[in-house]
C-alpha cells in the first residue's frame, strides 16, 4: 500500500513558476512509477510525466515537455514537479500517482492516488 499527499499548488501568473511536491509513505520499491496528472474543469484527466521512483528515465506529454521537469528525492520520499513558464492552460487540479513495474501513460494503469492539488494560472 502506497499513500501519496500533494502540495505546492496555487495562483501563478502566466509565465511564472511553480514546484509541486508529492510525499509517499508505505511501500514504495525502485521499480515504481511515480507520475503527476491534471485535469481541468469538464475534462478528463490527463497525463502530465512520469518518472522510475529509482530515478532515472522521465517521460513527458508534449504539452508540457520543455517547460516542466520531473524529479525524485528518495531519501525524502518525494516527488516534485517543476512548473516554467506557466499558461492558462495549465489551469486543473494536479495529482500524483503511482503504479508498480512498467510504464504507462493511462491513469486507469495506476494504483495509488493522492488526494490532488489546485494549480490556477491567470493571464
Amino acid at each position: 500500500q502506497v499513500q501519496l499527499a500533494e502540495s505546492g499548488g496555487g495562483l501563478a501568473q502566466a509565465g511564472g513558476s511553480l514546484r509541486l511536491s508529492c510525499v509517499a509513505s508505505g511501500r514504495t520499491f525502485s521499480n515504481t512509477y511515480m507520475a503527476w496528472f491534471r485535469q481541468a474543469p469538464g475534462k478528463g484527466r490527463e497525463f502530465v510525466g512520469c518518472i522510475i521512483w529509482s530515478g532515472g528515465s522521465t517521460f513527458y506529454a508534449d504539452s508540457v515537455k520543455g517547460r516542466f521537469t520531473i524529479s525524485s528525492d528518495n531519501a525524502k520520499n518525494t516527488l516534485y514537479l517543476q512548473m516554467n513558464s506557466l499558461k492558462p492552460d495549465d489551469t486543473a487540479v494536479y495529482y500524483c500517482a503511482a503504479k508498480r513495474t512498467g510504464y504507462s501513460r493511462d491513469y486507469v494503469a495506476y494504483d495509488y492516488w493522492g488526494q490532488g492539488t489546485q494549480v490556477t494560472v491567470s493571464s
